[in-house]
This record gives C-alpha cells, sequence and structure tokens, in this order.
C-alpha cells in the first residue's frame, strides 16, 4: 500500500472520474436561491474592552463542533453570486440537518443569526463524512468580520468557537501559481522526490506550495522547515485523525472508517478558497505528480497560450502518465543522492503505455475565481469551462509503483521530456540537500 498522497487508480476508477467532469454551475444558482435571509434577534451585551466580537477563538485549522459531527475548517466571504460566507467544513451527510451562522457585525460587535444551507459535495464515495460548504446569506447592512457555526439560533455565543471570515478585502495577486498538496500523511518520508517536485515547481514557475500535513518523518520535517523559512512553503496543519477514522483510500471498504484518504477533497476545496484571491492560478496535484509541458519551457507561457486558445476556461485538466519507478537508467545516479531517502525522479523516464478502454485520471490548474467545489480529478461544480489540455501539449508526470507492474521494459515509451530541466534540477536538488540532509 502506498501513503502519502500516492493512490492506486484502476480502470473502475477512471471511468467514474470521468463522468464526474461534467460542471453544474446551474446548481449553485439554485443553491442560493433556497437560501432565505432570515434573521433571529439576539440580546446583545458589551463586548469585553478591545474584543468587537465574542466567542472563543478557534486556534486549529479544524475545530469539532459540539454535536461532534460537523467539523469547521474556515469560512470564506463569496461574492460572486450574492453576499454570503461560505463556510468549508466536514459533516456526517445524514446526521447533521440544520445549522446557523452566528454574525459578527462592525462597529459595535452586533450579532445576527442567520439559516445555513448546507450542501454536502456530491463525491463523498461511499464514506459517511464528506466535505460540505455551509452557506449563509450576510446581513444587507453589515460586513461581518467574524461568524460563529451553532446547530441553533439560540444559545451563548461566548461558548461558540469564533472564526475570522477570510477573503473580506479584495487584493491583487501577490503569486502566479500556488501548488495545493493533500494531504502529507504516513510518516512521509519520501525525502528525496520530494525535494525533486519542489525545485520542479519553482523551475515552471511556482511562487507557493501550501501542505496540508497530518505527519511525516523527522527528516522530512527539516526540509519542510527550510522551505517554509525559504517563503515557498505553507503548512496547514490537518490534524483530521483527531476527530475521525480516516482512510488511506478514497473509497469507502466497510471498515468503519469515517472519511476517505485523510479528508483530501476538504482540504483541496479549503486550498482553493485560501488562495482565491492572492494566486492566479491554483495547482492541484500531489507531491509526486509533475505537470510537465512540451511546447512550452514553464507554466506561465504554457497557461497564457491556453488561455488565448480557450476564452472563458478556468478549469485545465492535465493527463496523468505512469513513470514506474521499478524501471530505472543509470543516467544520473549521484552518489551523494543515493544517501537520501525517496525515489530520484531523473533515473525514472519510461512510462506506461495507455490501457485499452482505460481513461487515464487528471490533475488540474485552476483558476480559482471560478471554481466553487472540487473533487480530486475534476471540479464539481464552477463558473467557467473546462477543457482538457492535449498529451502533446503537457502531461503529468507521475512516478510511482507501476499500474501496469507485469509489462516488460521494451514495452514501456522512453519520454526524456524531464531531462530538459535536469541542470537547474541538480544544481537546485544539491543546494537544498546540502543546507538541510546532507
Amino acid at each position: 500500500m502506498l501513503h502519502c498522497g500516492k493512490k492506486h487508480i484502476c480502470a473502475v476508477v477512471a471511468c467514474i472520474i470521468f463522468g464526474s467532469i461534467l460542471i453544474c454551475s446551474w446548481k449553485d444558482l439554485q443553491l442560493q436561491n433556497n437560501i432565505t435571509r432570515k434573521f433571529f434577534p439576539q440580546a446583545t451585551t458589551a463586548s469585553p474592552a478591545g474584543q468587537l466580537c465574542r466567542g472563543k477563538p478557534a486556534q486549529n485549522a479544524i475545530t469539532a463542533l459540539k454535536d461532534n459531527r460537523t467539523f469547521i475548517i474556515s469560512p470564506y466571504f463569496d461574492d460572486r453570486e450574492s453576499k454570503v460566507t461560505r463556510v468549508i467544513g466536514i459533516v456526517h451527510h445524514e446526521d447533521v440537518k440544520q445549522l446557523y451562522c452566528w454574525f459578527c457585525c462592525p462597529p459595535d460587535g452586533k450579532i445576527y443569526v442567520s439559516k445555513a444551507e448546507i450542501d454536502v459535495h456530491s463525491d463523498r464515495f461511499g464514506f459517511p463524512y464528506g466535505a460540505a460548504d455551509i452557506v449563509c446569506l450576510e446581513p444587507e447592512n453589515c460586513d461581518p468580520t467574524h461568524v460563529s457555526i451553532h446547530q441553533s439560533p439560540r444559545g451563548n455565543i461566548d461558548q461558540l468557537p469564533r472564526f475570522e471570515i477570510k477573503n473580506r478585502k479584495a487584493e491583487t495577486f501577490s503569486v502566479d501559481f500556488t501548488v495545493c498538496i493533500s494531504a502529507m500523511f504516513g510518516n512521509y518520508n519520501n525525502v528525496l522526490q520530494f525535494i525533486q517536485s519542489m525545485e520542479m515547481y519553482k523551475i515552471l514557475g511556482v511562487q507557493k506550495v501550501v501542505i496540508y500535513k497530518n505527519n511525516c518523518s523527522h527528516l522530512m520535517e527539516k526540509v519542510l522547515k527550510f522551505y517554509v523559512e525559504e517563503g515557498t512553503v505553507e503548512i496547514i496543519p490537518w490534524p483530521i485523525n483527531s476527530h475521525l477514522k480516516v482512510s488511506s483510500k478514497w473509497h469507502f471498504m466497510q471498515d468503519g472508517t469515517h472519511i476517505g484518504y485523510y479528508g483530501q477533497i476538504a482540504a483541496l476545496n479549503d486550498c482553493i478558497y485560501r488562495n482565491m484571491q492572492r494566486s492566479k492560478f491554483v495547482v492541484l496535484n500531489d507531491a509526486d505528480e509533475i505537470i510537465l509541458p512540451l511546447k512550452h519551457p514553464d507554466w506561465k507561457s504554457m497557461m497564457s497560450s491556453l488561455q488565448e486558445q480557450n476564452p472563458g476556461t478556468g478549469i485545465f485538466l492535465f493527463e496523468n502518465h505512469i513513470f514506474p519507478e521499478t524501471i530505472s537508467t543509470h543516467m544520473f545516479n549521484i552518489s551523494s543522492w543515493n544517501t537520501v531517502p525517496g525515489v530520484n525522479i531523473l533515473q525514472h523516464v519510461h512510462r506506461e503505455p495507455d490501457r485499452k478502454d482505460v481513461i487515464n485520471p487528471k490533475k488540474m490548474i485552476i483558476d480559482p475565481r471560478k471554481v466553487i467545489q472540487t473533487s480530486v480529478h475534476s471540479v464539481l461544480r464552477a463558473y467557467g469551462n473546462s477543457v482538457n489540455v492535449p498529451m502533446d501539449v503537457a502531461l503529468i508526470y507521475h512516478c510511482r509503483v507501476p499500474l501496469q507492474g507485469n509489462l516488460p521494459r521494451e514495452s514501456l515509451i522512453r519520454d526524456t521530456t524531464l531531462w530538459r530541466y535536469n541542470l537547474s534540477l541538480v544544481m537546485n536538488v544539491n543546494k537544498v540537500l546540502y543546507q538541510t540532509v546532507l
């Protein structure tokens, strides 16, 4: 079994995923129409000096409500259709029937309570818990700064967790590309391949990588610390197994687990909204995957060309191709790297051929402002169109255990696209290794 962002994908999976590529933006309109602006009066008392909004400030990336069936990640302001707060969370798909947003309005901290629309994402894959949007219309004459989520319109605000509403202020993009990686778990220790992926991302134009970290090895912690201090990596602690029984598989196995693949889908949706106003594009892939352009030197020139050819498109899907880590070449056998745990991707340049009647899964580069909900391999709901990027433009280099392990070496396709970047990659990886591991 593979852990930490590597998945087994079978033919049946690929077919299911293909069916979910259809974009359902009309459904969000229906959702907004179903939300009623009904506010419940609350008794107000003076807030403590220096504290505008009451309630207990949320301290963690995942906050359990008292029902222990609802877990709040973060609320985000969303005015793309109407003025709402969209709370990214995880809920039990049957047990959670109603929730309320308790808004705190400046300048006096007045409380408004609004009933929420609970929209559980369609891609639960059989698990009892799934990612959910908890959506509340905001008061008309208020731009709330904080919100609490409660099962009732009545209660004591001082006993409820309080969350800051992000994305309230419009910002100019601080970066062009942000990579979202979820979730790092299973005492992740594929150090060499992780560093190679990070350096390839930077060569291709990435300025920020957001990692939802459950756990990893001590050595990996040192590497992450380096990238955080460098300013490339942002770590979101992801202790989901403190709240739910997590599965390392994407589909439910009738084994008593609550949610699939360490809550990956919830983390990806949070990452989209977290970077909606600060990144021009968001890239959704795993740490062992690299989108390799074949006609362009980097992602910026590739995306400029793709957008010019596909006006109005907000979702670009790239085909995944397996480069088995079991088949290697003698090239780039760098002795100092042999002491570092993990895979040396430069030695794996043979990819598996396509299989008849099997659709290769895809990963995405998206315009986050055009996405409402995402799954792993396709966007569930969006405002923009989606396009499948042809393989002669780009493909996903995915170095992992083989899916077609019985194929002889001569049946694989030699593809050295990665070697175009070898000079910069080797130099950059060495710099990181000598500052961290070696």
